[in-house]
């Protein structure tokens, strides 16, 4: 069973319905009820899969908590756990320039939205000795674009939740993974104004791939690492193993001198 949050619109939509096409039965989160149940609805209907609309707003530690638990009461344990929901920075201006709680609310809306659903979910995932997690990180999660910095900074942050997640739980069945799901064609994305006149779109179904493969366990040696929807190859992914930190944000030493080399 698949717990997908942001499941209203977008990439979460996408995702809810793509792993309910491959025989999952899947848990929607998002803020908006009727929006989310409308959403979840539909995606019974197109595909015959058992569904739940579980509004939530995942920075409030007891509604994420409620959430878990209705959806461990009506569907079952959580098997994937997809922590996609998050909104971007209002407005394209420097640091200095963005309104204060608003940057904070972007960035809090990943951070906070992941640690809260990795720490109500993933206790009875290590009590079954089975579950994955995978947090949408983005190319701003490893270079910083000045006019986001809190996406930025909120996508790095999830990044690096995600590699201690699954240092945490190694020797178990349960990983963690990042996934950056390219540019996919969503409503947020077209607000963006660096995006305008964009046409090189990632399909969402690249993204719902590389999740479901996750999902299937087909990528585990990738557990703690950054995958990319839409340029990474799976049949490649399956059959390779990460070297050393490849995929894992670490510093780039000046030269072989460097004392942090």
């Amino acid at each position: 069973m698949a717990l997908v949050t942001g499941a209203s619109t977008g990439i979460g939509r996408h995702l809810a319905e793509g792993l309910a096409r491959r025989g999952m039965a899947v848990a929607g989160l998002a803020r908006n009820a009727d929006r989310l149940q409308a959403a979840m609805d539909e995606v019974a209907t197109a595909t015959g899969a058992r569904t739940l609309a579980v509004p939530a707003d995942v920075t409030d530690r007891t509604a994420v908590e409620e959430a878990a638990a209705r959806v461990r009461e009506e569907l079952g344990p959580v098997d994937l756990l997809v922590n996609n929901a998050g909104v971007v920075d209002e407005a394209e201006v420097p640091l200095w320039e963005a309104e204060p709680d608003q940057w904070w609310d972007v960035v809090s809306g990943h951070v906070r939205g992941g640690f809260l659903l990795c720490r109500a979910v993933v206790p009875w995932m290590v009590l079954r000795n089975r579950g994955r997690v995978v947090n949408l990180a983005s190319g701003m999660s490893v270079r910083a674009r000045p006019e986001y910095s809190a996406y930025s900074v909120a996508k790095t942050g999830l990044m690096r939740m995600t590699e201690a997640l699954a240092g945490a739980l190694e020797g178990l069945d349960v990983r963690a993974f990042d996934v950056s799901p390219g540019v996919v064609d969503t409503a947020m994305t077209r607000a963006m104004p660096v995006w305008q006149g964009y046409t090189d779109w990632t399909p969402p179904e690249r993204v719902v791939e590389v999740v479901a493969a996750i999902a299937a366990g087909e990528l585990d040696a990738w557990s703690g690492r950054y995958l990319r929807a839409g340029t990474d190859d799976l049949d490649t992914l399956r059959r390779l193993g990460p070297d050393d930190v490849a995929r894992q944000l670490r510093l780039v030493p000046y030269g072989d001198d460097d004392p942090l080399a």
